[in-house]
Order: C-alpha cells, then sequence, then structure tokens
C-alpha cells in the first residue's frame, strides 16, 4: 500500500469518484455527463480539478483528438486503504479495537454489522 498517497480536498475527491465510476480510461465527455446528473459545475471548474488530480498523480491524461481521456493512477480500493488508515491512526490513535467499539456502539445498524463479521471472517480464510 502507498502511503504517500495524500488525502484529496472534497472537490477533487468528488471527482475522482466519477472517474472511478468507468471503466478506463474515460473520456472527459462521460466525465461530464456524469458530473451534470449529480451536481452540475462549469466546464471549466471540472477541468480544473482533471488537471489537479494529474498533476497530483490521481490520474493519466492522454489527448484522443481535440477532448481528452482519463486513467485513474490509483485506485479507489487503495485511496481508501491509505485513507481508512491514516483515520483510524488520527482518530483512535490506531487502536482497532476502539474503532470497532465506536462502530458497534452507534454507528452501524444490526445488519452492517452483520456485513462486517461475514467480511471479517472471509478475510481471515
Amino acid at each position: 500500500m502507498d502511503h504517500s498517497v495524500k488525502k484529496l480536498p472534497d472537490a477533487e475527491l468528488w471527482v475522482m469518484q466519477l472517474v472511478w465510476r468507468f471503466p478506463p480510461p474515460v473520456p472527459r465527455a462521460v466525465i461530464e455527463q456524469a458530473a451534470a446528473e449529480s451536481r452540475p459545475m462549469a466546464q471549466t471548474t471540472l477541468l480544473t480539478q482533471l488537471t489537479r488530480l494529474a498533476k497530483k498523480g490521481f490520474l493519466r491524461v492522454e489527448k484522443q483528438g481535440r477532448s481528452s481521456i482519463y486513467t485513474p493512477l490509483v485506485s479507489r480500493k487503495e485511496y481508501g486503504a491509505v485513507q481508512s488508515r491514516r483515520f483510524l491512526d488520527t482518530i483512535f490513535s490506531g487502536s482497532i479495537s476502539a474503532f470497532a467499539n465506536a462502530l458497534c456502539d452507534k454507528a452501524l445498524t444490526p445488519e452492517e454489522l452483520d456485513e462486517l463479521r461475514r467480511l471479517l471472517e472471509e478475510k481471515r480464510k
């Protein structure tokens, strides 16, 4: 796991989540359409976010005619794993038991606890 993966600002994370929704490489038009359906923003704003993500090493940009296509260089799974570890270390001083107690206390429904138990048992095998 690459611990150098930085935490993204909310706006950039939202754009990455759009990119992760589609099989790579993702044409800019597809990202623009997905953005327009969920949270309309100016095209220039979206392009600025995509450029920032490329500069930070999250996306590779390739020209395709007059447009661009984007390929994630950091997977959703990798980003989630690094940020989850960072959250655990920051909020719970790295204590998985303190984190689990907080989740069990009120954060998760009984169904979510059952799902978590199932996932943990699968990972154990």
